[in-house]
């Protein structure tokens, strides 16, 4: 856990108390999915996509059972690592855990309470206190030693239940990838991102109009980009040079990786704003691609869209 003290609160670090009074579990005494507060009562999944407006019968759950919750946001390359592997773990703890997800840029009440400046941010909820576990993408075997720590501090809390997920129910079946797609999926859970890269980029010469590809390629081309970096040397390299347009490009893609999205921004920014006109041309186009990964409609990108019209004219 990110406090040398196990199982230690978030004192100061995180505020729910605007987000206790949200409508709680129904009167039958049910929680988020089914769950009922008893042990061993059933629910429909152990992951549960979660919301400002719901949060508070998350809060009751964790009475019962520890809480992960994962936030994250789709633009986010390292969340995409990470929730698989909360979900690979929380499966395998068959109940004693629940894991819940909350989208930060839809749940944005959630966001500010849990003072999430960075994502993939995990913390845990027992007995509706909030306890720390980690930010960033972390490897499966760190997983596991938190959430052991995790059922620790549970048990000496008193929050020992489980939840039953009962029979597993048949899903309906996901339409199959096309073939460059499904390519692409196998080359970034390999770690080759470079195979990832040339199959999106194949994709999108069969059909320029394929919008997942055009996602998909520029998310990988962000993890390719980051995955060698080292953020204290990064950030030295820029700090020494400020108009080394590769050495703060570094700095703003490990920035937007890690969830640092305005300060990705305000850096390219500022970059262009300093650079002879001449030059700027590819800070502009680094800006564009960022802002295509974190989205048109967020309201972080039309702001900084409207900063590099006004500094273009």
């Amino acid at each position: 856990m990110t406090d040398p003290t196990p199982g230690a609160v978030l004192r100061g670090a995180v505020d729910l108390s605007s987000l206790r009074n949200r409508p709680q579990p129904p009167a039958n005494g049910e929680a988020p999915g089914g769950a009922s507060a008893g042990a061993g009562a059933p629910v429909e999944g152990l992951i549960m996509d979660v919301t400002d407006a719901t949060f508070g019968q998350v809060l009751e759950l964790s009475r019962t059972v520890p809480v992960v919750v994962d936030l994250w946001a789709e633009w986010c390359g390292p969340c995409k690592q990470l929730s698989p592997v909360l979900e690979k773990v929380v499966t395998e703890l068959a109940g004693r855990v629940v894991l819940a997800k909350v989208d930060v840029d839809a749940n944005p009440q959630l966001a500010q309470g849990f003072r999430a400046q960075s994502i993939p941010m995990v913390v845990a909820l027992v007995a509706g206190q909030p306890v720390p576990l980690f930010t960033g993408a972390v490897p499966e075997a760190q997983v596991r030693e938190v959430f052991a720590q995790l059922l620790q501090l549970a048990a000496q809390n008193g929050v020992t239940g489980t939840v039953d997920v009962g029979e597993p129910t048949a899903e309906p079946e996901e339409p199959a990838l096309p073939p460059l797609h499904a390519e692409a999926f196998a080359a970034i859970e390999a770690g080759d991102y470079a195979r990832a890269v040339s199959a999106y980029e194949r994709a999108l010469a069969e059909n320029p109009r394929d919008e997942e590809a055009r996602s998909g390629l520029g998310q990988v081309r962000l993890l390719q980009r980051v995955q060698n970096l080292d953020l204290q040397a990064a950030r030295a390299a820029a700090a020494a040079a400020p108009r080394d347009v590769e050495a703060q490009f570094a700095v703003a893609d490990l920035d937007l990786a890690g969830g640092h999205v305005e300060d990705a921004f305000i850096r390219l920014l500022d970059l262009f704003a300093a650079l002879p006109a001449d030059e700027r041309a590819p800070v502009r186009e680094r800006l564009l691609e960022l802002f295509g990964l974190v989205g048109d409609a967020d309201p972080r990108v039309l702001q900084a869209r409207r900063s590099l019209a006004n500094l273009m004219f």
